[in-house]
């Protein structure tokens, strides 16, 4: 199906899950290009919100009476239920049926693409390959699974026909694209309810750097597991402090809350870059986007000024509150890995600080398989809140919870439901306090950021 629409013939698109991250920007897409937009979605998010101010209209009852009978497409999110009575009209009614992966198979086709793949980081990546591009003036499209903070969307275009996409390992969705250009930071087990083994995982990773078109590049983080299976002809690893890496930094260190430090590849060294964003995990990931501008040919003034005026990612190391005695930090983490490089990064920067973490587990699936690892990082900070899981697409699992974490941690833990948090929150007063998650936790941020502030 998705080889026989042309995008150009497209007037009107419907959107089933339009307020997803990755939706939202497939949606502003063609919104840009003049197409009818519009969509629905199970709850109002600030998101939604956003798309009906742009002109994309969004409707939150599951009617397929309150949809248009005449889309030309219509684009949805494996994550919908497969009985939602708007796709199964239009099934019926023989309209063209997209996943968001078909449409960026169709985008990536006939572009020069830059995509970014990993378990994380890869949203962190993308925005900062995307904004260096557009802030030298190369200029790109940029389609991303975040909220770029300088330029408050996850979508822009360019003329150029250079595209930055935020390769999506879920359902195997980033195996039909178009790579010139693939970063991939991690590949740790995850989504295993799609892929059954960490090993598929890998292989899967793997198969899509086969995707490569001739003469592409592949830039990977030293010491991934089966490095040594990755074929591509143009090979660079990058690492943060690991010397036999091809992109590394030197000469690190802190200077009023900011990180300062040289990058050096093969041939090349950029001295006194800046990066304004907590985690020493996203000076890191700098290392990817650097690389890849500099394969470009941007000029080295253009990197290290665009780098420094990089204000992050919404929900990506976050800072809500930054005064001397109050720190707290909003993040999407929701993978064992991810939370260790936030509750590290966050301790490093503020050591003398108190660290209160709360979480919010995300899926039945993803806790269970990974209990461990979720015990264990979070037992890295000195105060833990575990919210309920929050179930997205997933009915509940018998015997999986909360608890299952909290029975294999030692220290300060306990479980807390959601309207006793800001409360419990005012009276303990945190130093360094993290909220982290995918869920809907990330609607407490401005509540609980309001309470502290008045009692700051």
């Amino acid at each position: 199906m998705a080889e026989l629409i042309n995008i150009s013939d497209i007037k009107k698109a419907y959107f089933i899950g339009i307020g997803g991250i990755g939706m939202s920007a497939l949606a502003r897409f063609f919104h840009s290009r003049g197409v009818a937009v519009s969509g629905y979605d199970k709850t109002p998010t600030a998101l939604t919100e956003k798309l009906v101010e742009e002109g994309m209209p969004v409707n939150y009852v599951d009617d397929a009476s309150l949809a248009p009978t005449d889309a030309d497409i219509v684009v949805y999110t494996p994550a919908i239920p497969s009985n939602n009575a708007i796709i199964e009209n239009y099934r019926k009614a023989s309209v063209p049926l997209l996943k968001r992966s078909d449409v960026l198979e169709i985008i990536s086709k006939n572009t020069f693409n830059i995509c970014v793949a990993g378990t994380h980081g890869k949203t962190t990546i993308s925005t900062m390959v995307a904004y260096i591009l557009r802030d030298s003036g190369y200029g790109c499209t940029a389609f991303l699974g975040g909220i770029s903070t300088n330029y408050n969307t996850n979508f822009w275009s360019h003329p150029n026909q250079v595209c930055v996409i935020e390769a999506d390992e879920y359902d195997r969705s980033f195996l039909k694209l178009y790579p010139n250009i693939i970063s991939i930071s991690s590949m740790d087990p995850d989504h295993l309810d799609i892929y059954g083994t960490a090993e598929e995982m890998e292989k899967t990773f793997i198969q899509f750097t086969h995707n490569l078109k001739e003469n592409g590049l592949l830039i990977s983080h030293k010491g991934l597991k089966r490095e040594g299976d990755f074929t591509a002809a143009h090979h660079l690893t990058y690492h943060l402090n690991n010397q036999t890496a091809s992109i590394k930094t030197t000469s690190l260190s802190i200077h009023d809350g900011a990180f300062v430090y040289d990058v050096m590849g093969e041939g090349w060294t950029i001295i006194g870059l800046q990066l304004n964003m907590g985690g020493m995990h996203n000076v890191e990931n700098s290392l990817v986007a650097i690389a890849i501008a500099k394969h470009l040919g941007i000029d080295d003034e253009k990197i290290r000024a665009a780098l420094s005026s990089f204000k992050g990612v919404r929900r990506r190391f976050e800072y809500v509150i930054k005064t001397n005695d109050m720190v707290f930090i909003d993040d999407y983490a929701h993978h064992p890995e991810e939370l260790r490089a936030l509750i590290t990064g966050a301790k490093a920067m503020y050591p003398k600080k108190k660290c209160t973490v709360v979480f919010q587990p995300h899926l039945f699936t993803r806790t269970r398989d990974l209990v461990d690892g979720f015990a264990e990082t979070l037992s890295m900070a000195d105060e833990v809140l575990l919210l309920p899981i929050y179930p997205a697409r997933e009915l509940p699992i018998a015997g999986v919870n909360s608890e299952m974490i909290i029975s294999k941690m030692s220290g300060n833990v306990k479980l807390i439901e959601k309207e006793a948090l800001i409360a419990y929150l005012s009276e303990a007063t945190p130093e360094l306090l993290i909220t982290a998650g995918a869920g809907d936790i990330d609607k407490l941020v401005e509540p609980i950021k309001e309470k502290l502030q008045q009692i700051a």
